[in-house]
């Protein structure tokens, strides 16, 4: 699977903007596909991931309520629309796929056998 991600940049406290990641190579039925984001001096922390088959989604406490993680099965792209964003939302955000991935697992990095370069979002104040 080749992940191709796109749609950072840089936005004012309080903005939005939309991720894209466009996944090729291989159906996507039974995989999972996340965001994970890593700031400067930072570990890479899970974000969102929704499960192609069915939908399901889940999502790390700090952005619920902002992030909206959703997929377009004729475009196989994943989309992660980010609201009332904030400088702690700074980092580089990156799209993974896990194959064959329980819901549990959803948000562990190890279950992500596949990986797109970043795409770095920049949230002023």
């Amino acid at each position: 699977v080749q992940l191709q991600a796109s749609g950072g940049g840089l936005v004012q406290a309080g903005g939005s903007l939309r991720l894209s990641c466009a996944a090729s190579g291989r159906t996507l039925s039974g995989y999972g596909l996340g965001w994970f984001r890593q700031a400067p001096g930072k570990e890479r922390e899970f974000v969102a991931a929704i499960r192609w088959s069915g939908g399901t989604t889940v999502y790390t406490d700090s952005v619920k309520g902002r992030f909206t993680i959703s997929r377009d099965n004729a475009k196989s792209t994943v989309y992660l629309q980010m609201n009332n964003l904030g400088p702690e939302d700074t980092a580089v955000y990156y799209c993974a796929a896990a194959p064959r991935v329980i819901y549990s697992s959803l948000g562990v990095s190890s279950s992500y056998a596949y990986w797109g370069q970043g795409t770095q979002v920049t949230v002023s104040s």
